[in-house]
């Protein structure tokens, strides 16, 4: 039988794919559990608009991504710590203090697409990777002064 997957099946695929089944499974275990649907025309049909409507929103926001990497990527930051007199810095720049810069700057992402390997305690000048899609990142200057 052929049978259209309405959800993600161990095993099996994953939803919106077509997959031939034995009659025994389909009739017993995916169509009354609301896995799968009959492959009939129609819903043939609303799978490929489905998977349509679906690239063309991943491609929106991989293009809106891009846009953001750019703005990202144009921007510095500048920080100020106190600093003792062998130059270590009392406290530190965090993920949080770099996504709250951004907000002032008129950029808004989430702070945990914000990548510190570790929070910025030295004087200087630091990379900052923001990670806006899994293939799209962007990286800004961050610059920790002496107050």
């Amino acid at each position: 039988m052929r049978v259209v997957l309405k959800k993600d099946v161990p095993g099996l695929g994953r939803s919106g794919d077509v997959k031939d089944v034995a009659d025994g499974y389909a009739k017993n275990f995916l169509l009354p559990r609301g896995l799968a649907g009959e492959a009939s025309a129609g819903e043939l049909k609303r799978v490929a608009q489905q998977r349509a409507t679906a690239k063309a929103k991943r491609d929106r926001q991989h293009t809106d991504a891009e846009a953001l990497a750019a703005r990202i990527a144009a921007t510095s930051l500048t920080f100020r710590l106190k600093v003792g007199p062998q130059g270590k810095a009392f406290g530190s720049v965090t993920d949080r203090d770099v996504a709250d810069a951004l907000k002032r700057k008129g950029i808004d992402v989430p702070r945990e697409k914000i990548h510190l390997l570790e929070p910025l305690r030295s004087v200087g000048t630091h990379e900052v990777e923001v990670r806006l899609l899994a293939d799209v990142r962007a990286k800004l200057t961050a610059a920790v002064e002496p107050e």
